[in-house]
This record gives C-alpha cells, structure tokens and sequence, in this order.
C-alpha cells in the first residue's frame, strides 16, 4: 500500500538556513520491506514519480524551469530512494564499486530531466578528490553527510578564469593550526544550497603546479558573515539548477579540512577528472534516450502526403542516423568506463575521448530529432513534445561540463606524437578490450591510486589492428560490408599516425591542424570501441539490433563519415536502422540491456509508436 505524494514546502531561497534539498516532503512511500537502489529499482520508481502530481511530472519539471526553481521534490525523491550511496565508495558505506553501474543510473535519471541529474549528480563530483586522496579519516566523515543526503559542491572554477585552474585566485594561508581562505568560487552548481564544498584553493603565491591544495569547507563551521552566497546565474538551459558561487572573507577553517597533501590538489583534481568525464557523458546517454523515445512516437503518430512519417525514405534515413549516434555514444561511454576498471592507468586518455566526443555526437543526434519534429521541437506546449525544446536547451551545457570540449581535445592533441597512433599494433591477449569488455568479465576494483597524468598507450587503438584482422577471418564471407568498414577504419588509423608523425611541434596552444588530428583521434577510438565490443558480446548478434551486424554497420558508417571516408551503403544501413526503429516499438534502443547494468528507456507519459491500440492508429495532425 502506498501513501499518496504530499507537496514539500516551497521552494527556499538560495543561501537561507532552509535551503536544503531534503526539508521536501518525502516521495511515495511503499509499506514493507524496501527494495535495494538498483538500476531495475530505479527504474520502476522513476516510473512512479513520473505520473500526474509525482517529482517527476513532466508539468510540474517544465513549471519549475520556466520558473527558474530547483527540482526539489525530484531531488528529495532522489535523497529518499538512495541515490546518495551511488555517490559513496563501498569501503566508505556506500555502493559506489562499478563505475558502469553509475553511468547507468545516472543515465536513468537524465532520461527523464537533465536538470534533475545535473543537479543531485553533482554531489559526486563534489566528493570524487575525497575518495581519490584515499584518507580514511576525512573521507569517512564526508561519506557520512553525503549519505544522509547532503549536497557537495565543487570549486573549481573562478570569475574570469574558464577552464585554467593554474588562474585560480583564491588564496588559502596558514593561520595559527588551520586556514584563512579569501576569494570566490563562481559559477559553481549547488554553491548556495548546500553546505558543504571541495575548495581549490592557492596555496603559493606563485600558483604553479605546486602551488594549489583542496580543502572541504563546511559553511556551518565558518565564522558569521565570512563565507556569502553569490547569485544564481541565468541559465538558457537548466534553468531550474543553483548555478551560483560562494565568497570567501578570511574564512577560517580547521586543519582537517584539507584533502590530500598541501600542494596535491592541482594533481588531485586532474585525477579525479578522469572519472568525472566519463560520468559527464552519461548526461549525453540520457539525453539521447529521451529524444529517441520522443521521435518514436512522433514517426508513429504523424502523417504526410497520406503516409505515416515512419514510410517516408528521408525519414527512416534521419532516424537511423540519430539511432547510430546512440549506439556510438553508448559504446564509448561504456568502454571509458570498463576503463576505470581494467586500465585506469590510460584514463587521461581515455575519459579525454569520451568528453570531447560523445556530448558533441549527441548534440548532432538532437539536431536530427530536431529536424524531423520540426514546429513539435521548437514549442513548449504541444501535447507530448514540448520537452524537447527543453532537452535541446538543456543539454547544450553538458560539452561544458568537467573542462570542455576544446580543453578535452587540446589535451589530447598535445600528447598525440606520444601516443603515436599509427604504431605496432598491441598483443592480444588478457588485456585486450574485447576481454575485459565481455558481459561476464569481473571488473576490478576502482584504484585511484593507479591514474597517471599522461600515458604512452593507447590499448583501444593498439588493438584495432588484431580486431579487424579476427573480423575479417570471421565474417568477410558473411558480412564482406562490415570487413570493408573496419578495414576502411584500419587505413583511417594509419593515415592518423603518418599525419601525426609528419606534424611539427609548436609551443602555447595546440595548432589548428593538430587539433584536427585529434578530433580524427577519437573517430578512430569510438571504431576500435565499436569493433571491440562486437567481439566481447556475440550475444548482441541475435537480438533485433545485431541482425547481420546492423548496430555495428551503423556505428562504422557514422565514425567514417566524420573521417570523410561514408561508406557507399551508409543510407541503406540508416534506411534499416530508422525502419526498425518504429517496426520494433518495444525493442530498447540500447546494446546494454543483457548486462544488468542498464535497460530500456521507456517513458511512461508517452505511449509506444506501433502495436494494437497505439497512437500509430490513431490520425494525427
């Protein structure tokens, strides 16, 4: 039996005593014995809060962000399901072990409103540098507050400072045993709502990458008047979200308070960032669901020239399209983080590639949907569309997020003529992606202590070589397109390291031709990705995406595009891709399902696109 949803109190301003996500009424409560916070958990509830009056209503979310009000009730909904122990380290009382699991829930959550997962998800980015220093002591303490539901911020960035940590001014001096802090920390999410942030702070007059230390800052513990709230900033899109900052006026805080070591934290932070990228992208993923669950319907309900938009060649073709900038995504996204586990050693690359690359396929995705729904995907109050126009908006922050997609890609040209990409190819062997890829693969720990600032390696592009040649002895015969492709990604490779090799070193910022090296750099990975994961999961060969290799024709034919190379037979794979789409109204648009580690997107409000009964039967305008 349940209790009905009771409305919280309204909404507090930022930076009052009452400011707290959690003062929100509880959600629906289910009598007896609760079910642990898992994926498929999740799921059912998100379900539940979505219907009418629950935290999730699409009304009351699209009212919030018109209104520019933080989604209280969702995220007290959140607090009460146990979202917070995704957060935790299981060694610290939490449940966060597998990093693809989080991606997962994460991704859940965004399915169903950005500004909702960017909101209470930033608590893990305000923790991670706590977990990463790996003291006992003050992580313990911090696992405790988040736990009971606590938002923690992270300040990082500084006005007038973008993305260059090193320009940070805030300053932290020793005073008597602890540290007198002084500056600001803006725009921060959740500066002014919680209590509780993880400070980058200066801690050597000349700065340097020595010159910075972290520190956790408890505003309850601060002097009165010496830590302020600035403003919520105006946001085009996730409105609703506490885009805002915090002063800093010779705050005094306890020696406790610093994590790690004194001048760790610029270290710390770059670390920790390896991690945050890849759980950035699940955003991406999410956002990416909804969309496709949008267009769905919509090729199901709308008619043109006397067809159903679903007959319609173009049609199929777009949609097919934005389902392979999906499965893409997905694949990156998955493997980045299977990475964290098996070569976190790699990471600075790897969580590079996944940053810079699948926010920005996505937001093509979008454009797609976009395009099809035409007036449906501009208006905010057309029946079952209007949330697309606040999807679009919504998601052109997450490429910002945890340095953008110029930081993530400048990163990564700098380092290319170290990776040297066109190089002998890596063994096989237990270290292969296609390995530690596979579904039943026991993934070890997340060790933070094994993240380096640079690698020499790269295993997804050392092992490309191996992937293709097992493609081919496998399938040439049955599938001689697929073979084409992945040879035509080999060749794509090569030129990459020719180029590379060929490129001349400049000082200051990366070159405008290097920066076009690594933009090829990461088509390149999200193929081997592909190709990887084809050979970890022969189990996706027989459900309806993996028929003669569809998904995989499909993510090759977007990757060589954006090489330049688009196979001739792209539109009859995009034309399948689309067809499928709505032919197959129940199947997920997703290759991760049969892992447990993901499922289906669903949403509740929107009826499915084909089948007795739904809206494919009815006349729509």
């Amino acid at each position: 039996m349940t209790t009905p949803w009771r409305a919280p109190n309204p909404t507090p301003e930022p930076g009052t005593a009452d400011a707290h996500p959690t003062t929100a009424a509880p959600p629906t409560v289910t009598t007896g014995p609760t079910a642990p916070p898992t994926v498929a958990a999740l799921d059912a509830r998100l379900r539940e809060w979505s219907c009418g009056g629950g935290p999730f209503d699409p009304g009351l979310l699209a009212a919030h962000d018109e209104k520019e009000a933080f989604p209280a009730e969702a995220c007290a909904a959140l607090d009460a399901w146990g979202l917070p122990e995704f957060y935790v380290p299981a060694r610290y009382g939490g449940r966060q072990e597998r990093l693809d699991e989080f991606v997962a829930v994460l991704r859940r959550i965004a399915a169903r409103d950005l500004t909702v997962a960017v909101a209470h998800g930033k608590t893990f980015l305000g923790g991670v540098c706590v977990w990463a220093a790996g003291d006992d002591g003050p992580a313990h303490l911090l696992a405790r507050h988040v736990l009971a539901g606590e938002p923690v911020a992270w300040g990082l960035t500084e006005p007038g400072g973008g993305s260059d940590l090193l320009a940070g001014s805030l300053t932290a001096t020793r005073h008597g045993s602890g540290w007198r802090l002084s500056g600001r920390k803006w725009p921060v999410n959740n500066a002014t709502r919680g209590n509780l942030m993880c400070v980058l702070a200066r801690t050597e007059p000349s700065g340097g990458a020595r010159g910075f230390s972290l520190f956790v800052i408890d505003r309850r513990a601060t002097p009165a008047g010496t830590v302020r709230p600035l403003p919520k900033m105006p946001t085009h899109g996730i409105r609703g979200a506490d885009i805002s900052g915090l002063e800093f006026d010779e705050a005094r805080v306890p020696a406790h308070a610093l994590v790690g070591t004194v001048g760790g934290g610029l270290e710390l932070v770059l670390k920790s960032l390896q991690l945050t990228r890849i759980v950035c992208v699940s955003l991406s993923l999410g956002a990416g669901d909804h969309a496709l669950a949008l267009l769905r319907r919509f090729l199901g309900e709308r008619r043109l020239y006397g067809r159903y938009l679903a007959d319609l060649p173009h049609a199929r073709d777009v949609a097919g399209r934005a389902v392979a900038r999906q499965f893409l995504a997905e694949t990156v996204a998955h493997t980045a983080a299977r990475a964290a586990h098996q070569i976190p050693e790699q990471l600075s690359v790897v969580s590079a590639v996944a940053k810079a690359f699948v926010p920005g396929l996505i937001q093509g995705q979008l454009r797609l949907v976009g395009d099809l729904l035409g007036a449906r995907g501009f208006l905010t109050e057309v029946e079952g569309y209007g949330a697309f126009a606040k999807l679009e908006r919504d998601h052109q922050v997450v490429p910002l997020f945890d340095g953008s997609t110029w930081v993530n890609r400048a990163g990564l040209a700098a380092v290319l003529p170290v990776l040297r990409p066109g190089r002998r190819p890596d063994p096989a062997g237990a270290g292969s992606p296609a390995r530690w890829l596979r579904a039943d693969h026991p993934l070890d720990p997340l060790d933070a202590d094994r993240l380096r600032l640079m690698t020499p390696r790269d295993a997804l592009l050392g092992a490309l070589p191996g992937l293709v040649a097992e493609l081919a002895a496998e399938e040439e015969a049955e599938e001689p397109a697929v073979t084409a492709m992945a040879r035509a990604l080999l060749a794509a490779r090569e030129q990459l390291g020719r180029d590379t090799a060929a490129l001349r070193p400049t000082g200051g910022a990366p070159s405008t031709a290097a920066m076009r090296l690594a933009e090829r750099y990461e088509w390149c990975f999200a193929g081997a990705a592909a190709l990887a994961l084809h050979r970890a999961r022969p189990e996706l060969r027989d459900g309806p995406w993996g028929r003669d290799a569809l998904w995989l024709r499909g993510c090759l034919a977007v990757v060589l595009e954006g090489l330049g190379a688009e196979p001739a037979d792209a539109p009859r794979v995009y034309g399948e891709l689309g067809a499928l789409l709505t032919a197959a109204p129940d199947v997920p648009v997703t290759l991760l399902d049969a892992t447990g580690t993901d499922a289906p997107v669903v949403l509740p409000d929107e009826p499915s696109a084909g089948g007795p009964g739904s809206a494919r039967d009815v006349e729509a305008a």
